[in-house]
């Protein structure tokens, strides 16, 4: 159970994601790409990656419009993937989805921790959406799937 001082912490860090989001940029020369679409309340943001010889994640960045979860999340993801396995995101995104739709509480690792400001969205069903948009997408872009919805 969250404690009201945390919650007010964790919706500072979404805050701050949403106004100042880390790795909002357009890479050029990318490897992989996916536009992600979350048509319930709009959210459109496209996902690009830089990925290596040995899968791993060099870069990744994302631009687009969306409510402030959406843009928080997408900021807190890209920050928390680059420079990790492309196995390891998978598992990351497992771990992630899981928390936001009430199914985990969220893992041990260091990642998930910088994660769990997201965990209050399983009580906000419609959310959800938002707050997963991005790890969708990114999971697309290493699909090689150009587009994705949550619908």
């Amino acid at each position: 159970m969250l404690t009201n001082r945390t919650k007010n912490l964790y919706q500072e860090v979404i805050l701050d994601h949403n106004k100042n989001p880390r790795n909002y940029r357009e890479i050029e020369n990318f490897s992989h790409m996916a536009k992600g679409h979350n048509p319930l309340c709009g959210d459109k943001l496209d996902v690009y990656l830089i990925l290596n010889n040995e899968d791993i994640i060099e870069d990744v960045s994302f631009i687009g419009d969306g409510c402030a979860i959406s843009k928080a999340s997408a900021s807190v993801m890209t920050s928390v993937v680059k420079g990790k396995h492309i196995s390891y995101v998978k598992e990351l995104f497992s771990g992630f989805h899981d928390m936001a739709t009430g199914k985990a509480e969220p893992g041990q690792q260091p990642e998930m921790k910088r994660l769990r400001v997201f965990a209050g969205v399983r009580d906000l069903p419609a959310r959800v959406k938002c707050a997963t948009l991005s790890w969708h997408t990114l999971q697309a872009a290493l699909d090689n799937r150009e587009k994705i919805t949550t619908e």
